[in-house]
């Protein structure tokens, strides 16, 4: 089972336990907002362009604001139920490649929204799959990074993202790494190197 099919199935799930007024990680929305966006996302691509361009911004929304009265248990089950049947998303390996990421940290936006969060166990299929996320995504992630950049898992194994002058190494398990390189600030990360070259790197932004 790939990592989008898992975290499709773990977000409805955390979707209906959370019901549609929690915060999440995404400054301003709720649980509905985020739900709304994942719909949008998969079912109207002619206005989920704004998800990226700012000047588009006000299409996803508006198409966003459609779900407004939809019943929650409704959106759940879209969502649970894959995209249409025209939606490139239907298609195996575009599913896997562009859904993996975005479910995963989506889940995590939900289940870290409120105090008293705690990590997901380690399972070492989804740790694999998001550390080959990272070697495939982490140069664009980090592109902002002012500094050489490792990123390095508790058991040693590491990968190099970005060489340059100075050099910090993330530490964490794959999980908060993914978190970190989108640039959740609610993950458990450490920052290695010389003092200079971990407060320049702090003060760049990470993600897409």
């Amino acid at each position: 089972m790939s990592l989008a099919v898992s975290e499709r199935a773990a977000i409805s799930d955390e979707l209906e336990r959370s019901g549609p007024d929690r915060p999440t990680l995404c400054e301003g929305w709720t649980t509905r907002d985020l739900l709304a966006h994942l719909l949008v996302r998969e079912r109207q691509p002619w206005a989920a362009p704004g998800i990226l361009v700012p000047a588009l911004a006000p299409v996803t929304e508006r198409a966003m604001h459609g779900y407004a009265d939809t019943p929650w248990q409704s959106m759940i089950d879209e969502l649970r139920g894959g995209p249409p049947a025209w939606s490139p998303y239907r298609v195996g390996k575009v599913d896997e490649f562009a859904n993996g990421a975005e479910f995963f940290v989506h889940h995590e936006d939900v289940r870290r929204g409120e105090p008293g969060w705690k990590p997901r166990d380690p399972d070492p299929e989804r740790d694999a799959e998001l550390w080959s996320l990272l070697a495939r995504m982490g140069r664009v992630l980090f592109r902002r990074s002012p500094v050489g950049l490792v990123l390095r898992r508790p058991d040693g194994t590491q990968q190099v993202v970005r060489t340059g002058p100075g050099l910090v190494t993330v530490v964490g398990e794959p999980a908060e790494l993914v978190l970190h390189a989108f640039g959740r600030r609610a993950a458990h990360v450490e920052l290695e190197g010389a003092p200079v070259d971990v407060e320049a790197y702090r003060s760049a932004d990470r993600g897409l």
